[in-house]
Formats: C-alpha cells, structure tokens, sequence
C-alpha cells in the first residue's frame, strides 16, 4: 500500500465561515446530510481559530427548556428570590466562541423562535451573545422535505442572514478521509465515488462511505456500512424515469470499493454479533443490531460487553425511558442553566450503552435526548467520560408478515451507526445456553426444532419459544400454552404432536443417541464407503447430525465423532469448516488431527 499526502487546500464551506466570522454575520449552510458540513466546522475552528471554542448545538436533539428558562434565583446580596432568565451553560464557555446550530429546521416550533432570535440579533432572551463572548453563529440544514420539519419563509428573518449552498465537493471530506485511513491510497476510492452519478453519490455520503471503509478495515462485510432505513438496507440504485430504484449496483460498487483497497469483502463472518460488538468497544462504535423478537439480539450483546468491560453494560429499554431517566435541567450558581447527568453516566470507569427496543421510544422528548448520545457522544453539551460504545438493538417493521409497533427513521438518522446489522436467529448462539441450562430437554426441543418443523415452523418459534416450551413440559402443561397467541383462540400455526412424541420417548436419532450406539453406526458408515465413495444413506444422516450439532454436544461425544467422521466423505468432511466459528474451526481441527494419528 502506498501513502498519498494531499495538499492542505481550502474548501469553500471553510472559506465561507472565515467571511463571515470576519463579516459579523449569520451564516445559512444548506447542504445534504452526511457530507462533512459539522465535520468542517469542528475541524476548520480548531485549526484556523484556536483562540475560539466552537459551541455546537444539535438543534433536532433540544426540548423547549434547554436553551432559556425562567428559574428563582436568590439575589446574592438581598437574598430574596426572583424569576431569571437562565441561559444553557455552553453559552458562556468564558472564552470566545463560534455557535453553530445543527439541523435547525428539524427543531420544535418553541425552539424555532429562539433559535431565530440567535440567528438574527445575536441574542437570546435577555442574554447578548456578543457580551458572552460569541463571534460567530452559523445555521446548517438539509432542504429535504423527508428530514426537516420546516421551511422558513419569512423574509424578515431571511434577509438576516448569508446563505450558502453546498455539496460534497464544497467540504474537505476527502483531506479528513484520507488522513483517518492511512497507509491505504484512497485516490482509488475517490475516483470511484466520483465517476458515480449524483444520485448515487447522495446515497453513498461521505459519511456512509466513511462507515463502508472503516467495516472494511475491520475485515468486516462492507455492506454493514450501508444504513438500515425503515428496517431496509440502502440500495445504491439509479432511480428509473418513474422515481421507483432502478437496477440495484450496490454489490458492484462495493466490490470495487474493496478492490481499490486491496481488501475482501465478504458476505458473512462467524458470530457476527459478537465481533461486532468487541469492534464497537474497540474502536469507539456506534451499531444497529436489527433482528425479529426473541432469538437473544440483547442478551448476547450484554454478555458480549460484560465479558469485554469486567462490567454490566448502560442498559435502557425505550418504551419506560424518560427524559429525567438521562438528565435534568438545573440552575447553577453563575446564572446559567445547567444539566444533571444520570449518576451512571458520570466516572471515570469505561462504559457501553445497550438501546433496547430502539425504534420503539416512549416519546420525541426522550428520543430526541438520547440522539444527542447516539450521535455526538454528549449528554446536554457533556461529553460522557470514557463511553466505549454505543450498541442499539430493535426489531424490524415487518416480521412473519405482521407488522410490527416501531417508528421510522430518516436516512440522516440512520447514517449515524458505524454498522448495521441483520441479524438471523442463527447468528445468535442460544442454543449453547439452552443446553447449559436445560440440559437432556433442551437437546429434544433443538432437535424437535432443527429437523421435525420447516423454516416457517423455525420462524414462529423463537429461542424464548423453546425455553417457554420446556418450562411447560417441566411442569406438565399443554405445550400450546407457550406459542405465539395470535387471538380468537389461535395460536402459531406450528405443529406441536412431534415434539411431544420425542418428549414422551418416540425413537429418535440425535447425537445422543449415535455416540450410544457408536459401534453400531461404525460398521454401517463402512459399509456406505465400501460401496461407494459418495457415500450413502447413512453417510448422509451422520453428516447432518453431526452439522447441527451444537460445539458443546460435539464436545461431550468427541471419541464417537472422531471415529464416525473418519469414515464420511472428505467432501462432507470440510463443510464442518465453512463459515464455522474460530472455536467450532479449533475443534474440527484437532478432530481431522486425530483422525491422521
């Protein structure tokens, strides 16, 4: 790989905010999302006015008493109480500062007149922001209908304010990419991404193409850095002369992505989940894990971290998150309003936040709070003291062709996880725990559930499903009591009389009952081999027993599964290796040693 150092120019969004700090004016920046426009603005102060300090303000994030309240105040020298106008404390960082409000058309319409009386006169209630020390107040946007909630039209405030409009090509995206992703030469890339038409340059931002190297550079699916939107993976299509997606060119693109770095990319991985999971501790991720109900999605990422961190994850359940759940507005001594953060958000000990149900919040309020974490790392302004990752887990709109109580997102929203992933009841390893804890049932369930049911059978019952069945066999009730209950007296349209036949002792074969009569099932596995080298019948009931075997019943009947792959075809043999994970690969390993000895 080879470093390409690229010329430190000025881009014309950073041109602009020197104009207009120099002006004294309101500066109006409109662009599409995920461009680099904040991006810039962190980057550009820093480096052209380090004197300032900039104020940022997720505009989309704020409820009504976050910027001004009235509060009782005591008079230090009467000692009385009266009514003050208390401003938020990042106003007045007592140092020179450049305001930039975030997204200000996707603000409340109380917050929208504050906001307007910032953006024309520089003040904020009874407060100058010149007197606080301001030199600055920039406004972005996206225009698109789909992500704002307003347009402003009154000329009274817009005849306040300079407005530039800008794409891409006017950020310095690529200056910042380029550095974040040495030693890759991303000229490539960047040619790539230009010689795509405008539509597909909008769907493929900066910022998604930012979260497509960086899975990239972790080994990862490249497509995990594609947003999920309403529950859908973003499709890099060409819209068709009926605004419809045209031809989907999203593997295409992708492919040529990775092959400019040098790089696979891959369609799955072994336990996704959880290297999902340890990356996003790593390297200080935010992921969406989106799977249908009841195949473990949150318990296995909150094993994951506690086994990671020594320590319980921040857990959050949605639907009874409230405001004060996370923070609370309070004055302080200065004038100013300040906010109380949750007492587990504070300390110096690392954390990960789990968002249960995460498309399911209890109100805008409580949504519009945690976004400012999901997106900026902050609580109220506060940066969070050594958050380690943020993980989100919901389900999709749709499942079992019922649809589901979530709410939507917009694309801007969705382009904020550094990955996102589909998960599938497979990718979840409960069926480890089931066994653990259950024992001998569990064994009868998973087989009931691996070979007696079809995969409509298989989607209806869950992990929670199977644990809820045993439970039921355990003290001797109707196995329909835990299916789904759909109503009017029906339940999952499953069938039940296989499972209690094996529960009542039917003859069955499993593992279990292989490893019993290993000796048995030698000679008859000799016998398919003589006569063919294909194999035969009982070849290939060996091989899907022995396929669907979880590790810890491999492990428990090593002898027999050494003795009885030796015979099955070299063909079948390295199936076991494909897509397995490291541990399940370590084992077949020392097993296929075992058959050379």
């Amino acid at each position: 790989m080879t470093t390409r150092t690229e010329q430190l120019t000025t881009s014309r969004l950073e041109s602009f905010i020197d104009a207009m700090i120099d002006m004294g004016q309101t500066g109006q920046i409109f662009g599409e999302h995920g461009i680099g426009k904040t991006a810039t603005f962190f980057s550009h102060i820093a480096r052209a006015h380090p004197d300032a300090t900039l104020v940022y303000v997720p505009a989309a994030n704020l409820t009504p008493d976050d910027l001004l309240v009235n509060a009782p105040v005591r008079d230090p020298h009467t000692g009385e109480l009266a009514l003050r106008q208390l401003v938020m404390s990042q106003l007045k960082p007592q140092r020179p500062f450049v305001l930039l409000i975030d997204d200000s058309l996707q603000a409340g319409e109380t917050i929208q007149s504050q906001l307007m009386q910032i953006a024309c006169n520089w003040t904020l209630g009874e407060h100058d922001l010149r007197a606080l020390g301001c030199v600055g107040v920039f406004l972005t946007d996206n225009e698109s209908l789909a992500e704002t909630s307003a347009r402003r039209s009154d000329l009274a405030l817009l005849d306040r304010m300079v407005t530039l409009r800008i794409t891409a090509n006017d950020t310095s995206w690529r200056r910042h990419l380029a550095a974040k992703y040495r030693p890759w030469d991303l000229g490539p890339v960047f040619s790539l991404w230009a010689s795509l038409s405008p539509a597909l340059c909008e769907l493929l931002s900066p910022r998604t193409l930012d979260h497509v190297l960086t899975n990239a550079r972790e080994g990862f699916p490249l497509r995990w850095g594609l947003p999920l939107v309403d529950g859908e993976r973003l499709r890099l299509a060409e819209p068709g002369r009926d605004g419809r997606p045209g031809h989907n060119r999203t593997a295409e693109i992708l492919d040529r992505v990775a092959e400019s770095l040098g790089v696979p990319n891959p369609a799955t991985i072994p336990d996704p989940v959880r290297q999902v999971v340890r990356a996003a501790l790593r390297n200080r991720w935010t992921v969406l894990l989106q799977g249908p109900p009841g195949c473990g999605k949150t318990e296995l990422v909150r094993e994951t971290v506690r086994a990671e961190l020594g320590r319980e994850p921040l857990y959050f359940s949605l639907p009874v998150t409230n405001v004060e759940d996370l923070c609370a507005p309070i004055p302080s001594a200065d004038g100013t309003l300040d906010n109380l953060l949750a007492a587990k958000f504070t300390g110096p000990e690392p954390k990960a936040i789990v968002w249960d149900e995460y498309n399911r919040p209890k109100d805008k309020a409580a949504f519009a709070k945690l976004m400012e974490i999901t997106q900026e790392w902050s609580l109220a302004g506060r940066r969070i003291e050594n958050l380690r990752a943020q993980i989100a887990v919901q389900n999709p709109p749709y499942h079992l062709g019922r649809k589901m109580l979530v709410a939507r997102n917009n694309i801007a929203q969705a382009t904020r996880f550094t990955a996102s992933l589909q998960v599938e009841p497979g990718d979840i390893p409960a069926n480890e725990w089931l066994l653990a804890r259950y024992g001998s049932d569990a064994e009868t369930v998973l087989e009931w559930w691996k070979h007696d049911i079809d995969d409509e059978g298989r989607a209806w019952i869950t992990k929670r499903t199977l644990e809820r069945l045993i439970k039921l066999h355990r003290r001797g009730l109707p196995l329909e009591m835990g299916t789904v209950y759909l109503g009017d007296g029906e339940y999952a349209p499953v069938p039940l009389t296989a499972l209690i036949d094996r529960f009542r002792g039917r003859q069955v074969t499993g593992l279990r009952e292989v490893a019993r009569d290993v000796d048995a099932w030698e000679a008859r596995l000799r016998r398919a081999a003589d006569s063919s080298s294909e194999g035969g019948d009982d070849s290939d009931v060996v091989h899907q027993i022995l396929a669907n075997a979880e590790l810890s019943q491999l492990r428990k009947h090593r002898a027999a599964v050494t003795r009885l792959v030796a015979l099955l075809p070299a063909k079948l043999r390295a199936t076991y290796l494909v897509g397995a994970s490291a541990q399940q690969q370590r084992f077949w390993t020392e097993v296929f040693m075992a058959m050379r000895r």
